[in-house]
């Protein structure tokens, strides 16, 4: 029987849902992008190689179509081996039972930087193996700086820090303080996590209960108004890369945003600096938003051990080493290691995207995804366009969510 969640995770793809043949030694997987990373085809051999009689067969799907299709074929139930897909969404399908568990032992969690296994845990129990990594850093041009009279070798350490510099740079000069995005897109919801997990705060706690009318979080949401006056002009109108765009312009001071930014800026006339983000009055440390894309396994496909087995090796420590130094180099690293030392000696600007690991957060896992993004996206829009208060704003947000856990 189809539950009423069921029917909000799959809407009408059930339609256009087609079957694939099932082998019984191939594991199907379905690969998001435009084209197999060299690193993944080099080792897929190297397992074929050492597992005879069974074979991996990735499908390359692009971006905006793979997890849909992945979840189109499990409810028609032809589900994929394996599926790359936002850890976001792992609660999701395992509450409608679409995916098996993925047990990770201590010694395998202990490999990662602490709180990455939590992005894909949910009561307990690992729904996915994690394969790829984002977090964020505070990028401040200097040249801004100086003609706003700041210090340009020193950034904003805190949120009072951080409004204050972004007021002197509009009342200043000609360019805006700071890019805060605002766009319906999802990244308007991640930026604003990055402000939650830099005060300490939380949005759902492990037991599934709603947290998030809390004075941490309403802080981050207090921040924002405060700092929208000093921000791109028609925050609403922008998504992360677009105000990465203009960053790269050079016409804003200081945006949040990965480390893909650094080496774009490695070819441009900027003198600009990454340090940690902000930090606001209750953080503990230096936070961020973790997050990470994972490898699910879907149930009924008649080869989940060997998937996860498969899943396992593609994203163990050398192979996942090779593939973020590779074609994965703007992915922030997995777990800590030699690669990663040499790493940082190399590109000291790396550092802030590790330091903010320890204290971040992962994406809140809900029941409905789509559903607790828009309401926090409408939460935030609500603040930077003025239409809302930010306490009342926030507890709005909080008895809306209560119908996604």
């Amino acid at each position: 029987m189809t539950t009423p969640v069921q029917k909000s995770l799959i809407g009408a793809m059930l339609a256009s849902a087609t079957a694939l043949p099932a082998f019984a030694q191939d594991i199907s997987w379905i690969y998001c992008g435009d084209k197999i990373d060299p690193v993944h085809e080099q080792y897929i051999a190297e397992w074929e190689a050492a597992n005879e009689g069974w074979t991996v067969t990735p499908e390359v799907v692009g971006w905006a179509q793979c997890q849909d299709k992945a979840t189109t074929l499990a409810v028609a139930g032809s589900p994929v081996a394996m599926a790359y897909v936002g850890s976001r969404t792992l609660k999701e399908f395992a509450l409608n039972e679409l995916i098996v568990p993925v047990p990770m032992s201590e010694e395998e969690q202990a490999e990662y930087y602490p709180n990455i296994v939590d992005t894909v845990t949910f009561q307990g129990t690992q729904w996915g193996v994690p394969i790829a990594f984002s977090t964020k850093a505070l990028y401040w041009n200097k040249d801004i700086f100086e003609e706003a009279g700041l210090d340009p070798e020193t950034p904003p350490e805190t949120w009072e820090e951080t409004i204050d510099f972004a007021r002197q740079i509009t009342e200043n000069t000609d360019y805006a303080g700071y890019g805060l995005p605002a766009k319906t897109m999802d990244n308007t919801m991640h930026q604003f996590l990055h402000w939650v997990y830099t005060n300490n705060g939380q949005i759902i706690d492990a037991d599934g209960n709603i947290v998030m009318d809390s004075p941490e979080v309403l802080a981050a949401l207090q921040a924002y108004q405060d700092i929208t006056p000093y921000s791109v002009e028609g925050a609403t109108a922008y998504e992360q890369n677009e105000m990465r765009a203009i960053f790269l312009d050079g016409t804003v001071g200081m945006i949040q945003t990965s480390v893909g930014a650094a080496f774009l800026l490695e070819d441009t006339d900027i003198d600009w600096g990454v340090a940690d983000l902000p930090l606001g009055p209750d953080a503990e440390g230096p936070g961020t938003l973790l997050i990470t894309d994972s490898l699910a396994i879907f149930d009924g496909s008649g080869v989940e051990d060997k998937a996860i087995e498969f899943a396992k090796f593609i994203t163990s420590p050398e192979v996942q080493e090779a593939y973020e130094a590779g074609g994965a180099a703007s992915l922030t690293p997995l777990r800590p290691g030699r690669a990663v030392d040499d790493m940082l000696a190399a590109g000291p600007y790396w550092q802030p995207f590790i330091d903010g690991i320890e204290f971040g957060g992962p994406e809140p896992l809900f029941t409905d995804y789509r559903g607790f993004q828009n309401v926090m996206i409408e939460m935030v829009q609500s603040v930077v366009t003025g239409a809302a208060e930010p306490e009342e704003a926030l507890s709005e947000a909080a008895a809306e969510l209560e119908e996604y856990k």
